[in-house]
């Protein structure tokens, strides 16, 4: 049993359960309590006015016509059939002897100091409980007025047995209570560790279930999906990468290889060992590139560089790249063109977005062929700032579309290049919080930038 509660009480659905019921239960108990007093306090209240107010009157009567007016009023009072079983009078001579009243003996200790005050006394033979009023008339005779306390004590009563019922009704929510939130929070958590734990396993495919309510659950289970899918694209990657890097090293690799062994034959003459070692140098410079390029694609996926961002604007960028492949673009016979030319304000890293731009236009510049039009424009629209590279070249085919900007994929392999340009675009623009787009120019490619535009 104590194991038991031991375990429970390591809940946390459980203890937050038990003190907001405690809480809830202790302000119940604490407004009944206020109820109860403030309710008791009002009955005695109204009490000691009445039966101070009464006695007060009947002093009067004695001062208009003395001890026998007193006896003839309250006679009067208790034969008026208003509140007589409650009313409780008498009146003494200095012996003691009753004069008047239904009391049958004065009270013990009468006159009281201090006010009114409960005694118990008898009445008609029978023992009771009454709030009193004594005093001392100015000839020693002793009067008193008070009031059966019967009615109020069974008041009291129902109030005290209603905060009773009550208290107990809000032990009982805070027993129900606690229970019924801790079996719903955790069939919610469980949910989402039963499937960490799917996961934990290896079955990357599996997701929280989301319920049909939009609640907070929903919500959480919402972004730790969107979380498991990121993994999971990421872990693609990394296993797409490590693949397409083991292809893609293994030839150059064993071209170094057959180059230097080549080098170490006996009979080989300087020049072929020069050469050989040149060849296997440039190899090895261009494998250089490639995992430069790998480790900037990794820092831009990782968010490395986002304490570096600032305010950017694309036209500025595109007019310094177009100035640095004029000379590129003349010498092969593309035209390039600077259209449309508006500010394009966003939040980020110049030198990775500079990237950007010298990725896409170069791609134009290589695929769309000599004699072509390249056109870079900037703007923005709907929020975002566009940046645009188009070519008229022969473009790429729309079932192709999908594939352009994975790892290491080239559509024609004649042309120089290692395949990681467009997916160093995406971790860039990623990073940034926009994507590429690409899309049919006819003739030719369109390729376009979309980021969150930056508001001074």
């Amino acid at each position: 049993m104590t194991d038991g509660l031991r375990r429970l009480w390591r809940s946390v659905g459980f203890r937050l359960a038990f003190s907001y019921g405690l809480l809830v239960a202790i302000t119940m108990l604490a407004a009944l309590a206020i109820v109860y007093l403030q309710t008791v306090g009002v009955l005695h209240q109204r009490m000691a006015r009445q039966v101070t107010g009464t006695a007060q009157q009947i002093e009067a009567r004695f001062a208009e016509g003395g001890i026998a007016a007193v006896a003839t009023e309250i006679a009067r009072s208790l034969g008026d059939g208003r509140d007589s079983d409650n009313e409780i009078y008498l009146l003494a001579d200095p012996q003691g002897r009753v004069l008047a009243g239904n009391l049958d003996a004065p009270p013990e200790g009468a006159p009281f100091a201090g006010g009114p005050a409960q005694r118990r006394l008898v009445r008609d033979g029978a023992s009771v409980t009454g709030y009193l009023v004594t005093h001392s008339l100015p000839d020693g005779s002793l009067l008193v007025v008070g009031h059966d306390l019967r009615d109020q004590e069974a008041i009291e009563s129902l109030v005290a047995s209603a905060s009773a019922a009550a208290g107990i009704v809000a032990v009982l929510l805070l027993v129900g209570g606690t229970f019924v939130f801790r079996q719903e929070l955790d069939r919610s958590v469980g949910a989402v560790r039963r499937t960490a734990a799917r996961i934990a396993a290896g079955e990357l495919q599996e997701r929280v279930a989301v319920g049909a309510e939009d609640d907070e659950f929903a919500l959480l289970s919402r972004d730790i999906n969107a979380m498991l899918d990121r993994i999971q694209s990421l872990m693609d990657g990394v296993r797409h990468v490590s693949n397409t890097i083991a292809h893609n090293l293994r030839t150059p690799l064993t071209r170094i290889l057959g180059r230097l062994h080549a080098a170490e034959r006996a009979d080989a003459s300087p020049e072929e060992r020069a050469q050989a070692i040149a060849s296997a140098m440039r190899e090895v410079q261009d494998l250089t590139v490639v995992f430069e390029k790998l480790l900037q694609i990794a820092e831009a996926e990782a968010g490395a560089r986002r304490q570096h961002f600032e305010r950017v604007d694309l036209q500025r960028i595109a007019d310094d790249v177009l100035e640095l492949y004029d000379a590129v673009a003349e010498a092969q016979g593309t035209t390039l063109q600077r259209e449309p030319a508006d500010p394009a304000l966003v939040l980020g890293d110049r030198d990775l977005l500079a990237g950007v731009v010298v990725n896409l236009l170069d791609n134009a510049l290589k695929y769309a062929g000599p004699g072509a039009t390249v056109r870079v424009g900037t703007s923005m629209a709907q929020g975002l700032a566009l940046l645009s590279v188009q070519d008229d070249g022969p473009g790429i085919p729309a079932d192709a579309l999908p594939r352009i900007g994975q790892r290491f994929h080239r559509l024609d392999r004649s042309t120089p290049g290692h395949g990681l340009g467009l997916a160093s675009v995406q971790a860039v623009l990623a990073l940034h919080g926009g994507r590429l787009v690409l899309a049919e120019a006819a003739p030719g490619l369109r390729a376009t930038v979309e980021l969150p535009a930056h508001h001074d």
